[in-house]
């Protein structure tokens, strides 16, 4: 009964860490395409309520560490070019 009790516990952490993992994966694919756009973006061009909020956006990304940025860009295929 109680391997019983552990195989269902360990199933049911398996699937949340699946989940956990490809909700990851999205949001790396979602910050990736950010810094892309922020990278891009000709601020001369915008209004300044839209540069305030890539602003927000810049900081925010660069606020993580730097493995984590680099799995953002790699998981929409882009680099950083210093």
């Amino acid at each position: 009964m109680q391997t019983n009790i552990n195989q269902n516990e360990i199933n049911m952490l398996r699937a949340e860490l699946e989940l956990l993992m490809r909700e990851r994966q999205s949001l790396l694919k979602v910050t990736g395409a950010a810094a892309g756009l922020i990278a891009e973006m000709d601020s001369h061009d915008l209004s300044v309520s839209t540069i305030e909020a890539a602003d927000l956006l810049a900081t925010t990304i660069n606020g993580l560490n730097e493995e984590t940025l680099q799995d953002a860009l790699t998981a929409v295929h882009a680099e950083i070019i210093d």
